[in-house]
């Protein structure tokens, strides 16, 4: 978690991980900040049409596009990620007992205080997140278990402290890129192949 690592996150990319934490964020049931998700889904451009109906899981059924993306590829492109993030939000669901409470508010107020910069806010995210992987074999997957961590703390923060979710989401998405991005790229790759 290098902080001097630079952001060489393409177009491209930056949709995918945004997409990638935005539908983790929304796979998980009984978020106290789904008001706060869908104001932040309007601003990323990512039209989202509910159904009325409530899904068995307690999620809506929804679809979601990028506008501006190629139809075909895009459309492919952007299920897949939804679907490794459904994946991967069941299997944080296992690991979010490993988080503490004073954790989760140590960073919501990080988040709230407005005199920190983007990359202090992105730092004491990697320092939770330093303490949070020590908790973990060392024979686990390091990066799933980073990418897993990174996107639950968020969605902790934010569930902790809604009005967060804007400045959670994109320190999220700048550390993704900015420690996970090949992980992120091989990931969807592969469930592309």
């Amino acid at each position: 978690m290098d902080s001097k690592v630079s952001n060489g996150a393409s177009p491209q990319d930056e949709r995918t991980t945004s997409l990638l934490v935005f539908s983790f964020l929304q796979s998980c049931p009984h978020s106290r900040c789904r008001q706060e998700l869908e104001m932040l889904g309007h601003k990323l451009s990512v039209r989202a049409a509910h159904d009325d109906e409530l899904q068995t899981d307690g999620n809506w059924c929804s679809h979601f596009r990028l506008e501006g993306a190629a139809e075909t590829d895009s459309e492919t492109r952007e299920e897949v990620v939804r679907d490794i993030a459904r994946q991967l939000a069941q299997i944080g669901d296992r690991m979010e007992c490993s988080i503490c409470p004073g954790l989760v508010a140590g960073l919501a107020a990080q988040f709230s205080n407005s005199s920190l910069s983007e990359e202090d806010r992105r730092r004491c995210l990697a320092a939770a997140l330093q303490q949070l992987t020590q908790l973990y074999p060392a024979d686990v997957d390091r990066e799933k278990t980073l990418l897993l961590l990174t996107m639950l703390v968020a969605k902790k923060v934010a569930d902790h402290s809604p009005a967060v979710l804007q400045n959670v989401f994109h320190t999220t998405v700048t550390f993704i890129n900015q420690n996970l991005l090949a992980y992120v790229r091989n990931l969807v790759q592969n469930e592309m192949d």
